[in-house]
C-alpha cells in the first residue's frame, strides 16, 4: 500500500522557497481547536496539542480497529499548523516587531485530515481517545472545512522568535507585486510548522508563514 505524504505530493503547500510565492490555497479538512494564551505556558495549548495529535493518530490508526473508516488510505499524519491573531483585533503584519507578551495571542491550533474523515469517523476517533485518555478536554474541538484563498507565503528557517524579520519581507513582497494584506477573523496569519522544536537546533526549524491577500482596488 502507498502511503501518501500531503508534504511530498503538495509541496506548493507545504515547501515554499526562502523567497516568496503566490499560492491560491484549496479547501482541506482539518481538525480544529480554539484558544488565547502564551503557547509556551498555557494550559490550553498544551491540551489542544495533546488532543490534535491525539485524534490524528486514532484516526490513522483506526485501520488496526476492525473499523477502517470508506475509503481509507495511508497516509502520514500532516504538520501542526496554526492561525494567529492578538487579542485587541491587531493582525500580524510586516511592521517586523516582536510581540513581547505573549498572552494576547488568538490562536486556533490545527492539523489536516484525509478526504475520508467523516464527522462520524470523528465522533469515533474521540471515543477511543476519551477512553484511552479521560484525562483530555475534547469539548473545544471540531473537524471544520477551510478554504484559505489567495496567499503570499515563505518558509521562516530559524527560532520562531526571529519571525517578525520575515514577515516583513513577506509583506514587501506582497506591496510590491501589485497586493494587499486581507487579513479578518476568518483570514489570518498562518503558520505551518514542519520542524519539531523539542528534537530541532532553533536555527533549524522550518516554518510556513503565510499571509492572505488581495489584489489592490479587489473588493
Amino acid at each position: 500500500m502507498v502511503t501518501i505524504d500531503y508534504k511530498k505530493t503538495q509541496k506548493d503547500l507545504y515547501q515554499p522557497k526562502t523567497t516568496p510565492s503566490v499560492i491560491d490555497v484549496p479547501e482541506m479538512l482539518f481538525l480544529m481547536v480554539d484558544g488565547k494564551g502564551d503557547p509556551n505556558t498555557s494550559a490550553d495549548y498544551a491540551n489542544a496539542l495533546e488532543v490534535l495529535y491525539g485524534l490524528s493518530y486514532s484516526i490513522k490508526m483506526s485501520k488496526m480497529g476492525g473499523n477502517q473508516p470508506s475509503g481509507y488510505f495511508d497516509y502520514v499524519v500532516p504538520p501542526l499548523e496554526g492561525l494567529w491573531s492578538l487579542d485587541d483585533g491587531g493582525v500580524f503584519t510586516g511592521a517586523g516587531a516582536a510581540i513581547a507578551d505573549k498572552n494576547r495571542f488568538i490562536w486556533t491550533s490545527m492539523i489536516r485530515q484525509p478526504e475520508f474523515v467523516t464527522p462520524e469517523v470523528f465522533v469515533a476517533a474521540k471515543a477511543a481517545l476519551c477512553k484511552k485518555k479521560p484525562q483530555l478536554d475534547l469539548s473545544l474541538v471540531r473537524l471544520e472545512r477551510y478554504t484559505e484563498g489567495l496567499c503570499a507565503q515563505v518558509m521562516h528557517i530559524g527560532p520562531y522568535d526571529d519571525e517578525p524579520a520575515t514577515i516583513a519581507v513577506l509583506a514587501e513582497f506582497i506591496a510590491d507585486n501589485g497586493y494587499r494584506e486581507d487579513m479578518s477573523s476568518s483570514r489570518r496569519h498562518h503558520e505551518i510548522y514542519l520542524g519539531d522544536p523539542r528534537r530541532t537546533a532553533p536555527e533549524k526549524l522550518k516554518t510556513v508563514i503565510r499571509h492572505p491577500i488581495r489584489p489592490n482596488g479587489g473588493k
